[in-house]
């Protein structure tokens, strides 16, 4: 079979390439999965540049969210069935034309669900809903959040209002606070803007948010420290901009302030099954009812790659960069 792969790390333009390997067959417990459909995520590329939590041995594979059919089932498999559809969102190593996954860990995908769709059904979507449920807040209540028109900002803002939480979001370029509004999604400040402060405050008005999320990092985290209100929390999401915050220690003090760093795989893996299976249902149901999207920016054959994963860097897509297998 053939497969993305890296021998170095490197910006995926430059190291991404497809290679022959080994078609894997499944072990007890696993099923092996014909991919057709993967999305490219950050922490993929992040992952390829050697700067994310996880770092695999190279020659590496690459890529983690999938749809695809199952193509052969390991010993003790009888809940799946040859030729059904399974998306996963946890799998290291589906940018390949097929690849073994523990059969618990994959979803049937309803009919009705669209290949695109289930593409990327699981790992934002998921991480977005995982994240609103861990800052426990409740209808009613805002929460602020900076790279509001990144896809997980998106998701955040649909699934707050879709339970009644209220949301003000930061971008960094004024187009994006149209680009948002032509998905339904308001309340949204640029801070491009000098007077950026003052038009959050008329959004807020009385209310002070409960809880803030943090994608950049730096200056930018003090930014969301000021908005928050008091015994509110700072959670650090990502750090597109600087691995460090700057904090005002006068905020965290005078506001008893908490921060909290929040990695969706690690949440995911000591969550509780009732907790797990809930918010899946609320997922599937909010996307299925249209009060959640997950548009697609582009498709591209896998073996142009790096030309997909360029794309994927481009400022204010409209959706997700898939790849087709």
């Amino acid at each position: 079979m053939r497969a993305l792969i890296h021998s170095a790390f490197g910006d995926p333009t430059e190291v991404l390439e497809v290679a022959e390997r080994p078609l894997p067959d499944p072990g007890p417990g696993q099923v092996r999965v014909r991919t057709v459909l993967s999305p490219i995520h950050n922490h993929d590329l992040w992952t390829i540049r050697g700067t994310y939590g996880y770092k695999p041995e190279l020659p590496a594979a690459s890529g983690t969210e999938a749809v695809g059919i199952v193509d052969a089932l390991g010993e003790g498999v009888d809940a799946l069935q040859v030729g059904q559809r399974v998306a996963t969102g946890g799998t290291f190593g589906v940018w390949s034309e097929y690849f073994v996954a523990k059969a618990a860990g994959l979803v049937p995908v309803p009919d009705a669900v669209s290949d695109e769709t289930a593409a990327q059904l699981i790992s934002m979507p998921f991480s977005a809903l995982s994240l609103l449920d861990f800052l426990d807040v409740q209808p009613g209540d805002w929460i602020v959040q900076n790279t509001a028109n990144g896809a997980v900002g998106k998701l955040v803002a649909q699934f707050a209002a879709a339970r009644g939480v209220h949301v003000l979001g930061l971008v960094r370029r004024d187009a994006g606070v149209a680009e948002l509004a032509g998905l339904g999604i308001g309340d949204v400040v640029s801070t491009a803007s000098d007077d950026w402060r003052e038009r959050a405050a008329e959004i807020l008005g009385e209310n002070a948010p409960r809880a803030a999320v943090d994608s950049v990092g730096g200056e930018a985290a003090g930014d969301l420290l000021s908005l928050l209100g008091e015994g509110g929390t700072l959670v650090s999401f990502g750090s597109m901009g600087s691995s460090t915050l700057q904090l005002s220690a006068g905020d965290l003090i005078f506001k008893q302030a908490t921060v909290k760093g929040f990695w969706g795989s690690k949440v995911s893996q000591t969550m509780d099954a009732a907790t797990r299976g809930a918010l899946f249902a609320e997922l599937v149901q909010r996307i299925g009812s249209g009060e959640v999207s997950l548009p697609v920016d582009e498709v591209f054959p896998f073996d142009r790659a790096r030309e997909a994963a360029a794309a994927s860097a481009v400022p204010g897509r409209a959706g997700k960069v898939l790849l087709r297998f």
